[in-house]
């Protein structure tokens, strides 16, 4: 078995890892209750998902400057996604505060 070939395998089986950690990712997104639990695990499977699929694909390709594209890539998913799912998490608990103050305060649902 070739080296070439070794690296196709190795770089197949990250994919196909890294496609299921993007599953299992998606699976929290619709099963877990609330807001928070729902990014949390979207944003650490996405994240790994993106890693390995994304380490799998510079295999495939065998070229040092994809590798290093992609690695740029995957940085500038991982800023967006800490930074998305912080602004997110804080609109939720701006969200519940305001309940909090208007059920305080004697209002509600009309």
């Amino acid at each position: 078995m070739s080296w070439q070939t070794v690296l196709e395998v190795c770089g197949l089986i990250l994919t196909v890892v890294g496609a299921g950690f993007f599953t299992a990712g998606t699976v929290g997104l619709i099963r877990f209750p609330d807001v928070r639990s729902r990014l949390h695990a979207l944003t650490k499977a996405d994240n790994v998902g993106l890693g390995l699929v994304l380490t799998g694909v510079a295999l495939l390709m065998g070229s040092l400057t994809v590798a290093g594209l992609l690695v740029i890539t995957w940085l500038a998913a991982l800023a967006a996604a800490s930074v998305s799912a912080r602004i997110l998490a804080e609109g939720e608990h701006d969200g519940d505060q305001q309940l909090v103050e208007d059920t305080a305060a004697g209002g509600g649902d009309d």
